[in-house]
């Protein structure tokens, strides 16, 4: 990628309006039909598919690529939507090579599994090409739930809650619907506002009421909801930003990168955007990546990931290490924070310290490595903030910090379920909330109809 003059520290405007375009382009485009036709055929539709038992939302993974095969998207679409409402994005942010493709029978025996995302970007795109609905409200019941966050799990257990008939209210404490399918993945996985385009499917059904700018214990109490709904489902994620237990890291410069990336996804000129020139980011996951890759992609001269453990012990999957590497981005390993060093306030380097095993436990070797960096990055996790609980956090019962629930979803609370994020065994995957989402919206709806009546 060509980068031309760079202008020095963190600054905006390093390439031209073409080299934005075209770097922040669609990272998967979209299969034509010639070519998902031929994908489909690549498929065994194994009876006892691995690919199924590896999705999270246990898509019928065989079925649903038969019918693109047999030429009818529209009901293939059907048969992820009946699973997983927001097949769409999962479609283009699914880590499928640690998932469905990643035990694909083709995968196995040749190592090319059939591109199950792709093909799921097909048939669910198809669908909201031409607006097909495909699931008509239940006579209304009457009973009314209350949704606290309109991310991945808080739309999916909306959905299924309308579809039986619920009068559902979204509480979303940010301008816009969407969690972190608006806010908290890069740009060039979902291209053209595609994560709003999903929630005006979504809400489409009609009996969801989306309210912004409603933040849990701010503009409203869990007792509140608690005592005006039937039902609450807690879907708000994790709103803090782990620290990088450094010193100075409260320099200019460092930034969070979920921050960063928010704003990046929310920007209308990239060229606005200021990046440094030499970037540092701390952490090994999937934001780091997207943190890095697109810090690269905005023009950023040298671009280092350094995480305190191994290749091998990285969230992010090697699609997303080989990603970032050929942008150009550096990953070094046990390498983990001490020192942000800064000049006239301004971070002009990071020092830090090389780790190693001893047993079971992560220590600092004591020898120091200094990176020249104008901007530092933490992308070292998130946690739950239970301070919005309202003084209710002694009645919920949280687990490792975030809320503890049954395999229904339900929490300590009566009426009350949570899922996504938020909850503990929650593993920060889109996948993962919708079918949290889902299940959740479900046993509300068993806990409301208990008398087999609404």
């Amino acid at each position: 990628m060509a980068t031309g003059h760079f202008k020095q520290g963190i600054a905006g405007g390093r390439l031209s309006p073409e080299q934005y375009a075209d770097n922040f382009s669609d990272l998967h485009p979209p299969l034509d039909h010639h070519e998902a036709l031929v994908e489909s055929d690549r498929c065994y539709f194994c009876y006892d598919a691995p690919c199924m038992n590896a999705c999270p939302t246990s898509i019928d993974i065989p079925l649903f690529i038969r019918q693109i095969s047999t030429g009818n998207p529209i009901g293939s679409a059907r048969t992820i939507f009946d699973q997983n409402i927001l097949g769409g994005m999962c479609a283009r942010v699914c880590p499928t090579e640690t998932l469905c493709e990643e035990v694909c029978v083709r995968e196995v025996a040749e190592g090319k599994p059939v591109q199950i995302g792709r093909l799921q970007r097909y048939a669910t795109d198809a669908a909201m090409v031409e607006n097909k609905q495909f699931y008509p409200r239940a006579a209304p019941t009457g009973k009314t739930v209350a949704v606290v966050g309109a991310g991945p799990a808080g739309l999916a257990a909306a959905h299924r809650l309308a579809r039986h008939g619920h009068d559902v209210t979204i509480l979303e404490a940010r301008p816009k619907a969407g969690g972190l399918n608006e806010y908290g993945i890069a740009a060039y996985k979902s291209i053209d506002n595609f994560a709003q385009a999903e929630v005006d499917y979504i809400i489409s059904i009609g009996g969801i009421d989306i309210q912004n700018g409603k933040a849990l214990g701010r503009d409203y109490q869990l007792s509140d909801l608690t005592r005006n709904y039937d039902a609450v489902f807690l879907g708000m994620g994790l709103g803090g930003v782990n620290a990088l237990r450094a010193d100075g890291e409260d320099a200019q410069g460092v930034t969070n990168a979920v921050e960063f990336i928010a704003e990046l996804r929310q920007a209308s000129d990239l060229a606005s955007l200021p990046v440094g020139r030499r970037v540092v980011v701390i952490g090994g996951g999937m934001t780091a990546i997207d943190a890095a890759v697109q810090s690269k992609l905005l023009g950023a001269e040298e671009v280092t990931i350094c995480y305190r453990r191994g290749q091998e012990h990285m969230n992010a999957s090697e699609f997303e290490q080989d990603l970032a590497a050929a942008n150009g981005v550096t990953i070094r390993h046990w390498l983990q924070p001490k020192r942000v060093i800064a000049e006239g306030g301004k971070v002009s380097g990071i020092e830090l310290e090389y780790t190693a095993m001893d047993g079971e436990k992560l220590v600092g070797t004591g020898e120091r490595l200094t990176l020249t960096a104008d901007q530092v990055f933490k992308a070292i996790g998130q946690s739950f903030v239970p301070a919005a609980l309202n003084g209710s956090g002694a009645l919920l019962a949280l687990e490792a910090g975030r809320i503890k629930v049954d395999a229904e979803g339900r929490t300590s609370l009566p009426n009350v379920w949570a899922g996504g994020d938020c909850i503990y065994g929650g593993d920060d995957l889109t996948v993962s909330a919708v079918a949290q989402g889902r299940d959740a919206a479900e046993s509300i709806h068993r806990a409301l109809t208990s008398n087999g009546r609404a």
